[in-house]
């Protein structure tokens, strides 16, 4: 489990020609009791890794359409705690990586120890943690190194390359490429630039690139799959599963599964 489970399922995406496809849900949008269900939905589906939100208070990376899923899963009662527990009784039903995705406050609350040796339990392969940088991360590190917790930094268009540089050395089971200069949420079209941060990344980087922020076609799921090892999509999945519109989320997943060329 661990870091080895995130590289091997985004591994063998790859080696099948397609792309890796990292689908975003909110834990306990709906209640914690649809958890494992919409788990087993997205790994059926097709999904390569799954990134569970945790819902908190001020979340500054969300756009609106994840604010409104953390709000809803707040007013049902969801906690940290809780994820752990419902994702440690559904642990033996599922094969596929789950990365959770939390800011440090609930984590420095809950216990650094506590929470790397609770998510190891519950089948927890990595954490993203946005509001963590490099420079302060040395307070996480260890714990999760310990239990075989990865981190998965996020790199941004905005970085400079020496920074970009020590973000991709230190990020495990794949690179978050953060393809927009703000935050989460559905767009139409992409900055200028974004072929060419993605590739420069993937030059640097020693393990696979996934672009997120904003993807939320099919066409754009194709596009971005051209310069990176697969994408991430929150906000277009979070809205389908509260409408009960999954065949959205299976035309992205299957845009992810074709065979990719390298753009001239």
């Amino acid at each position: 489990m661990g870091k080895e489970h995130i590289n091997e399922a985004i591994q063998g995406v790859l080696e099948r020609g397609n792309k890796a496809f990292v689908p975003y849900i909110m834990a306990g949008d709906g209640g914690l009791e649809k958890l494992a269900d919409q788990i087993s939905f997205l790994e059926k589906s097709g999904a390569t890794v799954i990134e569970l939100g945790i819902p908190f208070s001020d979340p500054v990376a969300d756009g609106p359409t994840i604010q409104e899923a953390g709000i809803r899963a707040l007013e049902n009662g969801t906690t940290l705690k809780a994820v752990l527990e419902t994702l440690k009784e559904s642990k033996k039903s599922r094969s596929i990586p789950i990365v959770l995705m939390t800011y440090f406050n609930l984590i420095f609350v809950y216990g650094i120890e506590r929470f790397a040796e609770e998510c190891e339990a519950a089948g927890v392969d990595g954490v993203i943690i946005p509001d963590l940088p490099l420079e302060e991360e040395d307070s996480a590190v260890p714990a999760l190194s310990k239990h075989e917790i990865a981190l998965i930094r996020l790199a941004s268009p905005t970085s400079p390359k020496s920074r970009l540089e020590e973000i991709v050395k230190r990020t495990e089971g794949f690179l978050y490429a953060v393809t927009v200069k703000g935050t989460t949420g559905a767009r139409s079209e992409y900055e200028e630039g974004v072929a060419e941060y993605l590739e420069e990344l993937k030059s640097l980087s020693s393990v696979p690139v996934l672009a997120g922020f904003g993807v939320s076609s099919p066409e754009q799921v194709k596009d971005l799959g051209q310069h990176c090892d697969g994408v991430i999509v929150g906000s277009k999945i979070v809205q389908a599963l509260s409408k009960g519109k999954e065949e959205e989320i299976l035309e992205l997943i299957n845009a992810s599964k074709q065979a990719f060329i390298n753009p001239v």
